[in-house]
């Protein structure tokens, strides 16, 4: 039998209403002894420690083994969010012996074990604790209402169709099988690895959308980055100065973009130096801005960049309160053109977020690509025809297995603790 655990299941410090959460098969018996008779569904109780004295007047629910968020028996108390009073009712349930502290993560661990949630909902319910913006949340709802598990288990069942098929005429191997089964078993793995391609291309621009884009301001030296980037932040984070070569590193700020996670990159002004810091500084606003997701190119003239211009990049008119621009001008100074800018890279990263499938993760992505390894192997082995029939089938059922692991059926207790450890205490 597990410990019957506890935690506070709000977070920490003065509130209108704190929630302890205790979880387990002595959870209605420890709520007795602080409120006597326990509501079958829901009652204000008056909690007492363990001399009479009165603790609090809370709001007791109480769910049944099955349809609680942990799979058992379960009683919340809904108390006055006082810190004095969290601290003597958890004081009390602590001086209980059959209860312990829960870990973090452990409630959403033991919904797993009992099958109230799968792998892949427990990581969007994570994503979905973390959420900042609007997409964040989104995204992680999507993942979290068990919708890559309904994915899952649609390519699950279409595998295990094209395995039995094949199993079929080995099993009947000494027999005449009147049916060709393999223009059906080649339609299945031809349906499921181009759903599972469109999946897996997805999840970079999805990693985005959980970790945040990066948007790097680039260009040469006083051209007015600085100034746009604390224009932008609206609030001073750089050295803004009339000597060129003032910003020697890369400063970051995060930011939410019509409802999209951006760190902006103020970065040293990319020309050839003889000073060696300055060097380092360019040399990393080059590495960094390669790597970013979205490149502002500032330039006076608005037609020259100083690097590789990607197919996402905006070419943009600097200091456009000094001289009439066509296109795309700002000034950092003024603000002018400023919503225009960005209305423009929120634009270009809507654009990739319209990529974005179901599965979000690294792992996900992982787990599609090696089955769609395994399929594709059983398919070239079957277009051959030099393949031995129960090699094809063995691919496919190793095809299955890696399905199975993105919702956590097999092969994945090495991922579960650094998940869990990623959720606070009572969650």
């Amino acid at each position: 039998m597990m410990d019957t655990i506890f935690a506070l299941a709000t977070a920490q410090g003065r509130a209108g209403v704190a929630v302890i959460r205790i979880s387990g098969a002595e959870a209605v018996s420890a709520t007795s002894l602080l409120c006597g008779d326990v509501p079958p569904l829901r009652g204000v109780r008056r909690l007492y420690d363990r001399l009479g004295e009165l603790l609090d007047e809370a709001l007791v629910l109480r769910f049944a083994e099955g349809k609680s968020f942990t799979g058992e028996e379960v009683v919340e108390l809904h108390l006055h969010g006082s810190p004095a009073v969290v601290s003597a009712v958890l004081r009390c349930l602590g001086d209980m012996p059959d209860l312990r502290q829960a870990e973090a993560g452990e409630f959403t661990r033991r919904a797993l074990e009992n099958g109230r949630l799968n792998l892949a909902e427990v990581e969007g319910l994570a994503d979905l604790i973390d959420a900042e913006t609007e997409s964040q949340r989104k995204q992680a709802v999507r993942v979290f209402s068990g919708a890559l598990g309904v994915l899952a288990d649609s390519w699950r069942t279409r595998l295990i169709r094209a395995a039995a098929l094949l199993e079929a005429t080995i099993d009947f191997a000494d027999e005449e099988v009147p049916v060709d089964v393999s223009p059906e078993v080649l339609a299945l793995l031809d349906g499921v690895s181009a759903e599972m391609l469109r999946e897996a291309d997805g999840v970079r621009i999805a990693e985005r959308v959980r970790d945040g884009f990066e948007v790097a301001i680039i260009g040469a030296p006083n051209v007015g980055k600085s100034t746009l980037m604390n224009r932008l932040a609206g609030r001073d984070v750089a050295i803004t100065s009339e000597i060129a070569g003032t910003t020697r590193d890369v400063i970051e700020v995060r930011m939410d973009l019509d409802g999209l996670p951006v760190t902006l990159l103020d970065t040293a002004g990319l020309r050839e130096t003889d000073d060696l810091v300055e060097g380092l500084g360019v040399a990393r606003a080059r590495e960094r801005a390669a790597a970013a997701d979205l490149r502002i190119h500032l330039s006076l003239d608005g037609n020259e960049p100083h690097a590789d211009l990607g197919p996402d990049d905006l070419l943009v008119r600097a200091k456009a309160d000094l001289r009439a621009a066509d296109g795309l001008a700002v000034s950092g100074m003024t603000g002018l053109g400023i919503e225009e800018l960005i209305a423009a890279i929120s634009l270009r990263l809507q654009d990739k977020v319209g990529r974005i499938g179901i599965a979000m993760r690294e792992r996900h992505r992982v787990a599609m690509m090696r089955a769609i390894g395994y399929m594709d192997a059983a398919g070239t082995a079957m277009r051959t025809g030099d393949a031995m029939t129960d090699l094809v089938a063995e691919d496919l059922r190793s095809a299955i297995r890696a399905v199975d692991s993105i919702v956590g059926r097999v092969d994945v207790e090495h991922v579960l603790d650094e998940i869990f450890l990623s959720f606070c205490i009572g969650k």
